[in-house]
């Protein structure tokens, strides 16, 4: 099922997005989207501001600033969790990588209040985190922080982090250490998979790793795809559910500024479409399958940008294009 074709002339005309944010201040990096629970038209997408006078900004599906936090130390990526239970209260957190100060810190959504923080990597040489993303676990309901950073061994690239509350606030406690890592550049985006059980992250100019996202179940490799498929970097990955055990994995070929398309259930079959987008250089995106409004019945794609802006894509113009590229 692997599509041949690489260059954009060969892959039809860029698809456009039906909203483009207000720009941020300095840099734009990764985006996140949080479901509102009473009303998902009413749902946010976060996005990271990457500067040493940086923030998290928050936006409506029209793309307007509605709050942002500014004065963090280079804020990098950014990710989501639902139902951390906190003062004997269930809260939604988003957690962000600080990487001028080794720190991870947590925010309650959607009013993006600051609720813990923790650093990360102690007692290491290479810190500076980057990557980031959360698992729920969906059989303890424990939730875990998985961050990468600029640079670190093999093997041990990846710190996993269990949430907890302590005096009022929520920290983490390190409970694993894992990830191959080939040495060509660095690793940035992680991505979880909370139903199926699965953690992957970009490998940048060698492939996307898979690995369990359960400690519980070990540190063995999975699985590497995606080899030969990207003109340079290996960056963005999100995940879009079609059912409880399908779908497909987006990953940003940066250069190129496409995303090729594998399959949820099976991404060892290889690239099955290439997306040409207008988002340039991506290296952070996000989706949901979410019914999000008569705007955006099939949830949204979601897509860093430069500019200092993100996209904001119709999931429909997305899985058509996927739709045309798969052999039947």
């Amino acid at each position: 099922m692997l599509i041949n074709c690489t260059g954009q002339n060969q892959l039809g005309k860029n698809i456009k997005p039906d909203v483009i944010t207000e720009p941020v201040a300095h840099d734009t990096d990764d985006p996140a989207i949080w479901i509102n629970p009473k009303n998902a038209s009413k749902s946010i997408i976060i996005g990271t501001d990457k500067d040493s006078d940086g923030g998290l900004y928050a936006f409506d599906l029209n793309g307007k600033i509605i709050n942002k936090v500014t004065g963090l130390k280079r804020p990098n990526n950014v990710d989501i969790e639902y139902g951390f239970t906190l003062d004997g209260h269930k809260i939604d957190i988003a957690a962000l990588t600080e990487r001028e100060t080794n720190k991870v810190k947590l925010y309650a959504l959607p009013e993006l209040k600051e609720v813990g923080e923790f650093t990360v990597f102690d007692g290491e040489t290479e810190r500076s985190p980057m990557g980031i993303s959360m698992y729920k676990n969906p059989k303890t309901n424990e939730i875990f922080v998985i961050a990468g950073r600029k640079s670190g061994p093999s093997g041990s690239y990846l710190w996993q982090y269990k949430l907890s509350e302590k005096d009022g606030r929520i920290t983490g406690e390190a409970v694993r250490k894992f990830g191959k890592y080939s040495g060509l550049k660095e690793i940035e985006s992680i991505a979880v998979d909370d139903e199926l059980g699965y953690v992957y992250y970009s490998d940048e100019q060698f492939g996307v790793h898979q690995y369990y996202a359960d400690p519980a179940k070990g540190n063995e490799e999975l699985l590497v795809f995606g080899k030969n498929d990207f003109k340079s970097d290996v960056e963005g990955i999100s995940i879009y559910p079609t059912s409880p055990s399908e779908g497909y994995i987006l990953v940003s070929n940066q250069q190129n500024n496409t995303f090729n398309v594998y399959l949820r259930e099976n991404p060892s079959k290889g690239r099955v479409a290439e997306i040409p987008v207008s988002t340039l250089e991506s290296d952070g995106s996000e989706v949901t399958n979410v019914n999000l409004g008569p705007k955006f019945p099939k949830g949204i794609f979601v897509a860093m940008s430069n500019g200092r802006v993100f996209h904001i894509y119709d999931w429909r113009t997305v899985e058509e294009r996927i739709k045309s590229q798969m052999k039947p």
